[in-house]
C-alpha cells in the first residue's frame, strides 16, 4: 500500500468564485422584493402573449394566403403552444403550494 501526500488546497484558485464588488447582490426590503418579484412575473407573462400574437399573426398570414412557409407557421405554433402549457403547469403549481400553505395549523 503507498502512501499518498494529501496536497494543500490553493485558495487563491477558490478566489476568482467569489464576486467582485460589482458583482455582489445588495440586500433588498421586502417591498423591494415584492416589486422585483411582480415585474418578473409580468415580463414572463407579456413573453408568453408575444408568442401567442406571433403564432396567431403566422395563422393569419397562411390562411389569407400570403407568403409564409407552413414549418414556420407551425413552429411557432408549437413555440406558442409550450410557452402557455409551461405558464400553466407554473400556475397550478403556485396554486397547489398556496392551498398547502393555507393547510397548514399555525
Amino acid at each position: 500500500m503507498t502512501n499518498l501526500p494529501i496536497q494543500s488546497i490553493n485558495t487563491t484558485a477558490l478566489e476568482s468564485f467569489r464576486p467582485s464588488n460589482d458583482q455582489v447582490i445588495k440586500k433588498s426590503s421586502p417591498y423591494e422584493a415584492q416589486q422585483s418579484f411582480a415585474a418578473m412575473l409580468n415580463d414572463s407573462l407579456q413573453t408568453v402573449n408575444d408568442a401567442q400574437v406571433q403564432s396567431d399573426k403566422a395563422t393569419e398570414k397562411m390562411i389569407k394566403g400570403e407568403k409564409i412557409d407552413l414549418h414556420d407557421v407551425m413552429i411557432t405554433s408549437q413555440k406558442a403552444s409550450v410557452s402557455l402549457a409551461l405558464t400553466m403547469e407554473l400556475r397550478n403549481k403556485a396554486v397547489e403550494a398556496y392551498q398547502e400553505v393555507m393547510r397548514m395549523s399555525v
